[in-house]
């Protein structure tokens, strides 16, 4: 099938921006919509096909914009919905698709939907939220406890009642079974659609059911001392409940009434329950998201079982979608080294599907270490020492060799890198053999080639630390072979007459060589051949 017959959340890729560290244009430290709109013609440069953007709604800031206040308008640190507006405008005027987060499973405790339903017993909206008497001896009405350390329930004194909250104290999580509080959240859904954005990133979705009889959550047998706390229980009874997927069908229904808008789920799951988010017969996401290329050992082997199990279990009206980096986990250079990180971009740009990049990974951004005074996420103040926190992946973009990067002429809200002066966009982007031109590179090589973006996915058996796979569409072919290991390897293709010359290599040196029956890889490289 040819890439124009598929949709273009198919064809594309996906960049992550963090708007507070993406570009400051006031001088406060905070990165700001109008930053980004200076940027635009960077991300056009790039390559990439649509933006997506992490909250920037009205928010105390409590978990950096995952606490809602408002879901139709925009926090002011970040500008106005003038400036969304002329964001959305210049972003279509260049070809990109624009993206909001969506974070429908709780609201900020400032939310007026809160308030009200805090009010008393009686509010209209005291059900919007889950609110329940104590335990019969008193206490939280179960067992149940914070993604982000202790009780899930918050005692509220002056109406007698506990509240739910799966995140931060400040973040009562919403009833989803209330009829009400869907039709509010679809109706913030067309706010956003009517202005232009093209789609949604929805956070924690499968949270978004909860158990009606509120049974405790049992004990999980492999969680030990000295890990995440949260891990202690299984949450059996707090997410990827059955009845999320009528609430998903409900989204997707309202997404569908405008042509050529797309969701993505974030999912946390096993294979075999992440296949289920897609919806009968596609009446859920479009994209849930696969977080197999950050989650498994970066190992030949224990990745290529991952891709493969991965594609075999797909829907057949199933679109595949590979993540490589993202706001909540390491940055791939920090988790995978300098010189795989190069082979991990040739994986994420050639694998079949939808891929989503984070800002500031295609010129290899590490994670950044943050003093104690400096720390700014609640998840690592309320849970210190298990390195849980996610301050060292937000970190700002780094732009050039200047003060703070070229992020801000202020101070910035996290620490710059100590690398900057010579990790940045600037000094890179003239340089023929830099990360981000491998980037730019395969960027463009995927967008040219539809067997790259939209073709079929062959693996190769490969041994040692290699990968190998093919894709095709109508007469073109491409084999790729990536080099998990540091030590130089041999590939034979088994079922497959190699004839063909090296369009690239992640070393960016071997362009227009002639490949015949064997490709020899260096350690830390990965090429792609066009066979002939």
């Amino acid at each position: 099938m040819a890439a124009e017959q598929h949709a273009w959340w198919q064809r594309g890729v996906i960049y992550q921006v963090y708007p507070l560290s993406f570009q400051d244009s006031g001088g406060d430290g905070f990165g700001d919509l109008p930053g980004l709109l200076a940027r635009l013609d960077y991300l056009q440069w790039l390559g990439v096909d649509a933006l997506w953007l992490s909250p920037i709604y009205p928010s105390p800031m409590g978990d950096w914009g995952y606490d809602v206040a408002d879901y139709c308008d925009v926090d002011p640190r970040f500008g106005t919905l003038a400036d969304l507006d002329a964001l959305i405008a210049e972003a279509h005027r260049r070809g990109l698709r624009v993206l909001l987060d969506f974070v429908p499973n709780h609201t900020s405790d400032q939310h007026p939907w809160f308030i009200e339903s805090q009010a008393s017993r009686a509010n209209p909206r005291r059900d919007w939220y889950h609110w329940r008497d104590p335990a019969p001896s008193g206490g939280p009405p179960n067992n149940w406890i914070s993604v982000f350390g202790g009780s899930a329930w918050e005692l509220d004194a002056p109406t007698g009642q506990y509240y739910h909250h799966s995140f931060l104290r400040q973040q009562p999580d919403l009833d989803w079974r209330h009829p009400e509080v869907r039709a509010a959240m679809h109706e913030a859904l067309r706010f956003w659609l009517r202005r232009g954005v093209d789609g949604f990133r929805v956070d924690v979705i499968h949270h978004l059911a909860k158990d009606p009889e509120l049974r405790d959550n049992p004990p999980n047998p492999e969680w030990a001392p000295g890990q995440n706390p949260y891990r202690r229980l299984l949450a059996t009874h707090t997410a990827d409940l059955p009845a999320v997927h009528e609430v998903i069908a409900g989204l997707r229904a309202v997404v569908d009434e405008f042509p050529d808008r797309m969701l993505i789920g974030e999912l946390y799951l096993p294979l075999e329950r992440l296949m289920l988010y897609y919806g009968a017969g596609g009446s859920g996401l479009q994209l849930p998201f696969n977080f197999q290329l950050i989650r498994r050992p970066w190992e030949a082997q224990a990745l290529g079982t991952a891709i493969e199990a991965y594609e075999a279990m797909l829907p057949t009206f199933g679109w595949p979608n590979w993540v490589l980096g993202n706001h909540d986990k390491s940055r791939v250079a920090s988790r995978v080294g300098a010189a795989q990180a190069r082979v991990a971009a040739m994986m994420l740009l050639t694998l079949r599907g939808t891929p989503t990049l984070y800002y500031g990974d295609e010129i290899g951004m590490r994670d950044v270490p943050i003093p104690p005074e400096r720390v700014r996420d609640p998840f690592e103040q309320n849970v210190p020492g298990l390195g849980l926190g996610r301050d060292p992946e937000r970190t700002p973009m780094q732009w050039g060799g200047g003060p703070h990067a070229g992020f801000t002429k202020g101070e910035p809200w996290l620490p710059v890198a100590a690398d900057a002066a010579t990790v940045n966009v600037e000094r890179q982007r003239d340089d023929r053999r830099s990360l981000l031109t491998l980037y730019r590179r395969l960027l463009a090589l995927r967008r040219a080639e539809p067997a790259l973006a939209v073709g079929p996915f062959a693996p190769l058996r490969a041994p040692g630390d290699l990968l190998a796979w093919v894709r095709k569409e109508g007469d073109r072919r491409f084999l790729v072979v990536l080099n998990l290991g540091h030590e130089p390897a041999t590939f034979t293709p088994p079922v497959l007459a190699l004839d063909g010359d090296l369009v690239l290599s992640t070393h960016l040196d071997r362009d227009g060589e002639r490949v015949l029956r064997t490709v020899e890889l260096r350690g830390d490289e990965g090429v792609i051949v066009r066979l002939g």
